[in-house]
């Protein structure tokens, strides 16, 4: 099915179904790594909402949650190359596992400063999970535990991603068909 945005081309790249399967698959290996551990998983938002509410609930242990807020992108397709903080965490992480749930790693700015952000606060560990992760933008000096899909460079929107924030609601992953130019966008 094709979907026009702003005159951009979008076909479904990642379905409901396939979404749905991994993040199953992702909660599975979630509750073995983290029986016993009560661990906080500390949603990135606005993104990493549904995505997080989802992986959640296919958890089989107690968790707790958390939202953090930041932005790189704004309204524009690629990152700004700044992090911005827009709403902080609440919980005392210190000693804790935390699990950091993103929509998606691209450049890997996002994630390399919620790291060093958390890990100032001394918790057991912190974690990973991503829906998806661009490898081949990725510049990080670290691994990712829990990635559901890797994909290409080009620009994709739903299940969460959005463009100019419009979109999250699509039930499944689109990716921009039309100019793939290499672009670095949520």
């Amino acid at each position: 099915m094709h979907l026009t945005v702003d005159k951009m081309t979008f076909d479904v790249l990642i379905s409901r179904q396939q979404i749905e399967q991994r993040v199953r698959e992702l909660g599975e290996q979630i509750t073995r790594d983290y029986r016993d551990k009560n661990p906080i998983l500390m949603i990135v938002l606005n993104g990493g909402f549904i995505f997080g509410s989802d992986l959640m609930r296919a958890l089989d242990i107690p968790v707790e949650v958390d939202f953090i807020k930041i932005s790189s992108y704004g309204d524009q397709l690629t990152s700004t190359g700044e992090v911005k903080m827009k709403k902080d965490y609440d919980s005392l992480v210190g000693g804790r596992h935390i699990i950091v749930v993103e929509d998606i790693v691209d450049s890997g700015l996002s994630v390399s400063f919620l790291k060093n952000k958390f890990e100032m606060q001394q918790p057991a560990s912190v974690a990973f999970a991503t829906l998806l992760h661009k490898p081949d933008n990725s510049r990080l000096d670290f691994g990712l535990e829990y990635v559901g899909f890797e994909i290409g460079p080009e620009f994709v929107i739903g299940y969460g991603l959005d463009y100019k924030q419009n979109w999250r609601n699509l039930p499944a992953i689109y990716v921009r068909v039309d100019g793939r130019e290499s672009e670095h966008g949520a």
